[in-house]
Order: structure tokens, then C-alpha cells, then sequence
């Protein structure tokens, strides 16, 4: 198949640098985001997230003209909707994003054009997709109706990839693509392949949903495993860093390092997809999301304890991302912790995030952003939410005369 024109729905931090991969490769792109603001930034070739690497090729892009940003979808070859698949009240997953994408792009389709559904979602949502463009478009035929010979191919292809190293992964990372039928699923492999050099791995739509949310709950119950320790070696009065660190040294055993929760659009929203598929069924998941969400009310009871210790105290919060070196504050559980203690009022809190120049409307009103060096000089109590490279570096002299909470085993990891 010819895809000379690909559109991306939704240009967040996994469909601006999939956009910038096909336009590196020549194909011209038509980036879609509801945010004025976001279509703006592109089109001036700058970037409006925190990604290595991706601010160079987007501005290359844009000047030779293979990326442009816009709020309305165009016709295309190829479809790809990567807009946001959060989670509802009671833990149950919100397509309104997906199946909005579906629709809005439903009037643009033409015999032969392939869609591709990269959201990360529940088991079943790729069949939504198919169902939502085949009502707005009665002239099509889809993979439900026709099989391998419908006019509209439909995949989905979740994206693998960690924050902080996209732009490289997208392209070096294995791709797992499912088909509403086997043509599909070949159809968006040979739209793949423009850029990625892993191997793209074919099976059903279903499998891939599934494997996604399998390999993200796999991480998680992992991690699960880590908090809850950190918490009963804390009572026991046992370094836990020490602990995994030795535990580590048998050859089959290989314990993550603990934290003050699990944060992401990823890691803490994926498993409730499953749960919410299998509810019965998914204990030891269920239960993994359980300790990963108590864990940072268990960070702010730490705080609160030592914070007692002085009448009012000036608390240092040392990052707000959900994991280090990045500007993401989705699902992050430093925020949530930063947000409890606020509503405490037990003294005066500052808070440092070194990749990010304006706080969360939320916290604005209630906390102070400032720099490692100061927070530092004013804090009593320091905790420390994030591993940022600037907090690997502190000075640990700094800390001799400070309440420390270390969630990271930064300050306190045996050197």
C-alpha cells in the first residue's frame, strides 16, 4: 500500500515523536490536537513536552515542510489515533477520547485507507473503533462486515516505549500489531516499517490489547512487591535499600528499588483495564494496584510524624514528575503526596521540579516552587519524591541538620 499521507490524532508525548518518525522518513504528516495552543507550538517547529532529541527533529520537520499541525483532521492514507485513555470514577476505562478521534475522522475515510487505534486500551476497544466509523460511514465496508476484503482496515499498535528515550525506542523497539483480520494487521505492519527497525510481530486485535496491558501489569504487581517491602522493612527497622540490594545478589532474584507510588499514563492505569475486563478474575492485579495506590498516603504519614518535630516546620518536596529526568506529571503520586500535605497546613511547603517552570494550578495557591539550593538552605524537613539527576548530585552535608524521607533510596542507599 502507498501511504504518502499519514495523520496522527492527538500530539502528546507518543503521537508528536510517532509524526516526527514518519516525517524523518519523507512521508508527509498532518498532526491533529483539540489544544490551540499545542498546533501553534508545532507549527513554529518547537515542541511543547520534555523529550531528548525530539525538539531537533520536529523543527526539521516543519521547516522542509513534511510536519504540519492542525485542530481539524484531513484525508489521509493512514490513520493513527493516539489520544489519552484515562480511567472514570470507580476505576472504569473513558474511550469518550477514542471514540471521539473514530468519528471525527469517519467522514475523511476512502476505500483503502488503513486506521490504526495506538491508545493504550481495554480488550475490545479496536472492535469499537471499526463499530463507530462503520455507523458515521453506511458507504464503507469495515473488517466486521467484510473481512480481509473491507474497504477500511483497522489495527491496533500499542507504542512500547520509556520516557526520556522515545524518540530511540519508537524506532529500535519490537511492535506488536493485531488486526481486526489478518490483511489489517499486515496493512499497518508495512506502515510501520517506514521507520521502526524492531520486528513487528503480528496477531489479533484482542492479543495486542491484551499484551499491552499484560506487560504494564506485570511491572506493576513487580513494583507492588517492592513498595510493600519498603514498608514492612520500615517497621522492622531494616535499611531496605540494603535489603534488595543483598537480595539481588542471588542469581534468580531481581527486586525493583521501591518509591512512593507508581505514576504514569501507563503502569498506574493499564491493570484497572484488565480488572475491569476480568473483575473476579484479576486478584493478584487488583491487589498490585491496591498497595501501589496506598503507598503515597503512607509517604505522607511518614512526613507527618517527622514534621512533628518542630513547631512549623518548612517542608522541602524534591520533585513532582512521575519518574526521573522527565517533565511528565501524569499520574504522578509526588503530586498527590505534595497535594495531601497542602491540605494539611503543617507548616510552610516548597516544592522543587527542575523540568518544569510553572506548578499545577492545583498546587499554585498552596506551595512554593523554588530551586534545589534553596530549598535545601530554608528546609527542616526534606523529602525526596523523584531521583532527578540534581537531587543524585546534592552534597549530603546539606542534610546533616535536616528531617530527611528518602522514597528513593537516594540519600540513604548504602555508597
Amino acid at each position: 500500500m502507498a501511504f504518502d499521507t499519514i495523520s496522527i490524532i492527538g500530539l502528546g508525548y507518543i503521537g508528536l515523536p510517532t509524526a516526527a518518525a514518519f516525517a524523518g522518513r519523507k512521508k508527509r504528516v498532518i498532526g491533529v490536537d483539540v489544544s490551540q495552543h499545542v498546533v501553534d507550538t508545532i507549527n513554529r517547529g518547537e515542541i511543547h513536552i520534555v523529550e531528548p532529541e525530539l525538539d531537533l527533529l520536529v523543527k526539521a520537520a516543519v521547516t522542509q515542510g513534511m510536519l504540519r499541525a492542525t485542530r481539524e483532521p484531513e484525508a489521509a492514507d493512514a490513520f493513527l489515533i493516539a489520544v489519552p485513555t484515562p480511567f472514570t470514577e470507580g476505576n472504569r476505562p473513558d474511550l469518550s477520547y477514542v471514540e471521539s478521534a473514530s468519528r471525527a475522522i469517519a467522514p475523511l475515510l476512502k476505500k483503502g485507507d488503513l486506521v490504526v487505534l495506538e491508545s493504550t486500551s481495554p480488550v475490545g476497544a479496536t472492535e469499537k473503533v471499526a463499530q463507530w466509523m462503520a455507523e458515521a460511514r453506511p458507504d464503507l465496508t469495515f473488517p466486521q462486515q467484510s473481512g480481509d476484503n473491507s474497504d477500511i482496515r483497522v489495527a491496533h499498535c500499542p507504542e512500547r516505549v520509556l520516557p526520556g528515550k522515545v524518540v530511540h525506542e519508537l524506532v529500535e523497539n519490537d511492535r506488536v500489531i493485531g488486526g481486526l483480520t489478518r490483511r489489517c494487521a499486515e496493512a499497518a505492519r508495512e506502515l510501520y516499517q517506514i521507520f521502526v527497525q524492531g520486528e513487528c510481530v503480528l496477531t489479533d486485535a484482542r492479543t495486542a490489547e491484551m499484551c499491552k496491558l499484560t506487560e504494564n501489569s506485570f511491572r506493576d504487581v513487580n513494583i507492588a512487591f517492592a513498595n510493600e517491602l519498603s514498608v514492612i522493612a520500615e517497621k522492622l527497622d531494616i535499611n531496605v535499600w540494603e535489603l534488595v540490594r543483598l537480595a539481588n545478589r542471588h542469581p534468580r532474584v531481581k527486586i525493583l528499588q521501591p518509591g512512593p507510588g507508581v505514576g504514569g499514563h501507563c503502569i498506574a492505569v493499564d491493570p484497572w483495564f484488565i480488572v475491569d475486563s476480568a473483575p473476579e478474575e484479576a486478584r493478584l492485579i487488583r491487589t498490585a494496584r491496591i498497595v501501589n495506590d496506598d503507598k503515597p498516603r503512607y509517604v505522607v504519614d511518614r512526613v507527618r510524624r517527622v514534621a512533628s518535630r518542630f513547631k512549623e516546620p518548612v517542608i522541602a518536596c524534591l520533585g513532582l514528575a512521575f519518574k526521573a529526568d522527565i517533565d511528565d506529571l501524569r499520574e504522578s503520586p509526588s503530586i498527590d503526596i505534595v497535594e495531601e500535605l497542602a491540605s494539611l497546613n503543617m507548616g510552610r511547603l516548597l516544592v522543587v521540579e527542575p523540568n518544569i517552570d510553572t506548578l499545577p494550578t492545583k498546587l499554585a495557591e498552596h506551595v512554593e516552587l523554588c530551586g534545589t539550593s534553596e530549598a535545601l538552605t530554608r528546609a527542616d524537613v526534606v523529602v525526596l519524591l523523584v531521583d532527578h539527576r540534581e537531587f543524585r548530585s546534592v552534597d549530603l552535608r546539606k542534610l546533616q541538620e535536616k528531617a530527611v524521607v528518602d522514597t528513593r533510596g537516594v540519600f540513604h542507599a548504602p555508597r
